[in-house]
């Protein structure tokens, strides 16, 4: 829950807007089920410790339990909905690359984490492995340089890299103006001591994918 609230966060900072409130919606199996009953004590927790560290207060929310089939319950999902406030409508962000030349930068920093990932689940069939950690400061950190370098105008475009990781958040920068579709060539230099299917489709938390004007 810490996740998915830290990740609206950035989803609307990417848009231009400064993160204000949230609803929820928390799908669970059997609580009466101890393990159950222990994933959504632990979503409530972490979604209140995400809440407080990014100023979001809870606006309502609702619950739904007893997802199950003879095979078991559902995955835990609490599901998260954002509102944010945009000062101007000059700050508006889109999510593609639109101008040649532009530079790529990554706010937030590259792991080695792999556990949960879509990557797993789709190419080794496992939903396995200890999810990103998620630094509930450094999200907010990165939300408000984000937001500050939108307003100061060196932000021409802003997308969260999430599920999927990097390669594919590139992907949807490159494809996301179905009319004018791009290209982008990206360093990864810095980042080789990571394993690469890590680097490419691990979905570590806090990173930001923009493009700016090039100063050079």
């Amino acid at each position: 829950a810490r996740i998915a609230v830290a990740e609206a966060a950035r989803n609307v900072a990417c848009a231009g807007g400064r993160p204000m409130a949230i609803t929820n919606n928390l799908n669970f199996g059997n609580p009466k089920r101890p393990e159950v009953y222990f994933q959504l004590r632990e979503a409530v927790a972490g979604m209140k410790e995400a809440c407080e560290a990014l100023g979001t207060p809870v606006t309502g929310g609702n619950v739904s339990l007893y997802n199950e089939n003879p095979t078991g319950a559902v995955y835990p999902t609490p599901v998260i909905g954002m509102v944010g406030l945009v000062d101007s409508l000059a700050h508006i962000t889109r999510s593609a690359f639109t101008t040649t030349g532009d530079a790529i930068v990554l706010l937030g920093e590259n792991t080695d984490e792999l556990g949960g990932s879509e990557y797993l689940a789709r190419i080794h069939g496992e939903v396995a492995g200890r999810p990103p950690r998620c630094d509930l400061a450094r999200e907010r950190a990165v939300v408000e340089t984000l937001l500050e370098a939108i307003r100061d105008g060196t932000v021409r475009s802003a997308h969260d890299c999430a599920d999927g990781g990097l390669a594919i958040a590139l992907a949807e920068c490159v494809m996301m103006d179905r009319a004018q579709p791009t290209s982008a060539r990206v360093d990864l230099s810095a980042w080789s001591s990571l394993p690469r299917r890590a680097l490419l489709f691990g979905e570590a938390q806090g990173r930001v994918l923009v493009s700016s004007p090039d100063p050079e």
